[in-house]
């Protein structure tokens, strides 16, 4: 399961949340989002956990608990709305011939 992270302190490393997540099973994936100019932390962040079981006891577990001087919002990440996955295809407008 995908689990949706927000309201993650800027100094909250991959790390840091792997470990605090791990309190309640196994972790596959860490990814905290970064801003693509700055490099800083955008505040929230995903985490994979493959049994479904433990996810839940860990969205259950942390959601509104704080975590490095913030209470975290934690939740089943969602698809975003609109987004089929996959790379963009096409470019709109004509393209010359001269």
């Amino acid at each position: 399961m995908n689990i949706y992270v927000g309201n993650l302190s800027r100094d909250t490393t991959d790390s840091d949340l792997q470990k605090a997540f791990e309190a309640f099973g196994r972790v596959l994936s860490v990814t905290i989002v970064k801003d693509k100019f700055s490099g800083q932390s955008r505040g929230f962040g995903f985490v994979g956990m493959p049994n479904n079981k433990e996810a839940q006891a860990a969205i259950d577990g942390m959601n509104g608990k704080e975590f490095m001087g913030r209470a975290l919002n934690v939740n089943e990440a969602r698809p975003r709305p609109g987004h089929r996955g996959g790379r963009k295809q096409g470019g709109g407008g004509r393209r010359r011939s001269w």
